[in-house]
């Protein structure tokens, strides 16, 4: 239920991603003051980094005091092992404009650092890995590697050029909002709607984050292709439910029949939610009409905490279950709407005339989707996703996803 990946996918943050999340899955810790620290070695920017990779342990006297009050060392020391893991040996940095690039057996990591005048790190920022010099069947084959369940497409135009279990439905979390915006844009297209139509905010419609708009007063008028624009690019998931409650889960159905009756975030959120096991329990023994009766009591519930999400995965029955095939055309079909256009993913807009992203992740649960127009005009979708019933190893997926992209990027 949320586009920035909301665990540590061996990047370092304060913000969630997910949503994660700059929404980019890269993600960063940014201390603009300065902690006073006791002068330790000097250090340029390069050897700090390589410190990293060629020390047997992390220290924290590395770190300034801020940064290590936002991440642990030990978390440190699992983003710089699972690393290692995943491209092999560390062998140089290399500076690169204002970046460096960590150039390891299988791969490269661009990062960012900053150091302060002890030498002490203050700001990291590492990109999702990157395999060097890999083909896409070698892609393919190390997205079937991963445990669990995975479906991945990769389409130039209509035609396919890669596919691991394509017609397999599979939980693909926020990336679902995808169809709610293809819904929305079908009934503007019929002048149901207009984009720039003001629609107040309904408390009804608060969900949990990621997003902004839980927190915003019940009563705030907001357009349209705002609530659109804050349900994709931020994946904001009370800009979802109003989204659902306007245009009707008839019209989103349509366009989605396996996931009847469709789902709010709000309802998922409750009937996930351990206290309400009883419920859950009741709903995944239901009918559908019995289910559509149990989803209209769901404002009487109170929303559980944060917290119960950030852990292991949650009751994964109850998610939004799609194919590689339909979200490849789903996205196809708002590929052109401002919305998609705000959070480019793990593509690099310099690279591409035209990006559209939507992604969507919980414990257990992780996709990426983007659709990708070239200076020629010949588009890309590629779609991966991963379902497994415990922790994902985020950071191997979303360098596998942005390798894929790398190859496309190269054979066109």
């Amino acid at each position: 239920m949320r586009t920035r990946l909301k665990v540590l996918i061996t990047i370092l943050t304060v913000f969630l991603l997910m949503p994660a999340p700059s929404p980019a899955i890269a993600l960063t810790i940014l201390f603009p003051t300065i902690a006073q620290v006791t002068p330790t070695q000097q250090f340029t920017p390069s050897q700090a980094l390589e410190r990293l990779f060629t020390q047997p342990t992390v220290e924290s006297t590395w770190f300034a005091d801020r940064f290590l009050s936002q991440i642990s060392i030990d978390q440190v020391q699992q983003i710089v092992q699972s690393l290692s893991r995943n491209l092999g040996t560390f062998q140089r940095v290399e500076p690169v404009d204002d970046r460096y690039q960590l150039v390891f057996e299988r791969g490269i990591v661009s990062t960012q650092i900053r150091l302060n005048a002890a030498g002490q790190i203050t700001m990291l920022f590492f990109q999702p890995p990157q395999l060097g010099n890999v083909s896409l069947d070698e892609v393919v084959a190390a997205f079937e590697q991963l445990p669990g369940q995975v479906h991945l497409l990769i389409r130039r135009g209509n035609e396919t050029l890669a596919a691991i279990n394509p017609e397999t439905p599979l939980a693909v979390g926020s990336a679902f909002k995808l169809v709610v915006l293809q819904a929305l844009a079908q009934q503007i297209a019929a002048g149901t709607y207009r984009w720039d139509q003001v629609i107040v905010l309904d408390p009804a419609w608060q969900s949990l984050p990621s997003g902004i708009l839980q927190r915003w007063p019940a009563d705030t008028p907001l357009t349209v292709q705002t609530l659109a624009t804050l349900m994709i690019s931020l994946s904001d998931n009370t800009a979802t439910d109003a989204l659902i409650n306007l245009v009707g889960t008839d019209a989103i159905e349509a366009l989605s029949p396996r996931n009847q009756p469709f789902l709010t975030t709000r309802a998922a959120f409750t009937l996930k939610n351990p206290a309400n096991q009883a419920l859950l329990d009741r709903y995944l023994q239901a009918d559908e009409s019995e289910r559509r009766s149990l989803l209209a009591t769901v404002t009487d519930y109170p929303l559980p905490a944060v917290e119960v999400f950030t852990g292991e995965p949650v009751a994964l029955e109850i998610e939004w279950f799609f194919t590689a095939t339909e979200l490849c055309d789903a996205i196809a079909t708002v590929a052109d709407l401002p919305p998609v256009h705000v959070e480019p993913g793990l593509a690099d807009p310099a690279d591409w005339i035209q990006i559209a992203y939507k992604g969507g992740s919980e414990p257990g649960v992780l996709n990426f989707t983007t659709h990708l127009t070239t200076d020629n005009g010949s588009t890309y979708c590629i779609t991966a996703t991963w379902n497994r019933d415990t922790a994902l190893d985020e950071a191997q997926f979303a360098g596998l996803y942005q390798s894929a992209i790398a190859v496309l990027k190269t054979e066109d």
